[in-house]
């Protein structure tokens, strides 16, 4: 007996749409490519201010990434996991970095850290400057890529359900192990999906940073940063250095895409074969 194949009787409109925002997507990437001087490709992106751009994005990235995971995890876990007065204007608020300019998350930013801000003020009666310092781009890049965790976690808890939490607590296990030994290794692929997308937006934020930041070589100049000056002194060294951030982007897209790793909102087979 056969068996049955997967459905694929799409419209052929539906088919034709699909290649056309398929070629909006590729057709840029590849004009950006016929750009590239490759003979002196390697010469352009190993330039001093280049790779110190780079390596300077590298390390924010991971840092936001690690608070997005620290602050992220419980903010997914309270809005899919409790009930309280405002919760929907709560998750609007989360979420609002999504929709909102970054340039105007860096004015936010800016006058709640910098020098006469809501909290810089404090800050900078301390002694700490916040505002246009390494930890101002880590800050502006945590703002921007923090929904992004949070969307792909609270998405997978909700599908997940608190079945097996329940039953774990029956057996008369406390909320902590319930948490850490039923809960986390149920939602983990969704959870390391988003911190891959963070990352991911951390590396390409720029109008927060810039606001927030500046531009100091080897300080706050990422290389989306290095790209825009570049691209006024240099367009060949600012096609060469897109393309390496295309290249890093694609290989992040494809690793939070492998098997058993989740887009937000979704939740894979895997992830539910845990036993309290």
């Amino acid at each position: 007996m056969r068996a049955p194949s997967r459905y694929s009787g799409l419209p052929r409109w539906i088919v034709v749409l699909g290649a056309l925002g398929a070629v909006f997507v590729v057709l840029p990437l590849a004009g950006m490519l016929a750009r590239v001087q490759w003979d002196q490709f390697g010469a352009l992106i190993t330039s001093e201010s280049s790779v110190a751009a780079l390596l300077l994005s590298l390390r924010t990235s991971a840092a936001s990434t690690a608070l997005c995971i620290i602050f992220g995890v419980p903010m997914a876990f309270v809005l899919a996991r409790t009930r309280f007065v405002g919760q929907r204007i709560a998750r609007s608020l989360v979420l609002l970095p999504l929709v909102l300019p970054p340039v105007v998350g860096g004015i936010a930013l800016l006058y709640t850290f910098g020098r006469r801000g809501l909290l810089g003020s404090t800050f900078e009666a301390l002694g700490v400057q916040i505002a246009f310092s390494t930890v101002a781009v880590i800050l502006a890049q945590t703002f921007v890529a923090l929904p992004f965790l949070v969307l792909s976690l609270e998405g997978a808890l909700r599908t997940a359900g608190t079945r097996y939490e329940a039953v774990a607590a029956t057996l008369g296990a406390s909320p902590s192990t319930v948490l850490w030994r039923v809960t986390i290794p149920l939602v983990l692929p969704a959870l390391v999906s988003g911190a891959i997308l963070s990352f991911a937006r951390a590396l390409g934020e720029f109008g927060a940073t810039l606001t927030f930041a500046g531009s100091l070589e080897g300080v706050t100049r990422t290389l989306p940063l290095e790209i825009y000056l570049q691209r006024e002194v240099d367009p060949d060294a600012a096609v060469a250095l897109s393309l390496v951030l295309v290249v890093v982007a694609l290989l992040v897209v494809g690793l939070a895409h492998r098997s058993g790793l989740p887009m937000p909102f979704g939740a894979t087979r895997r992830s539910r074969r845990v036993t309290p």
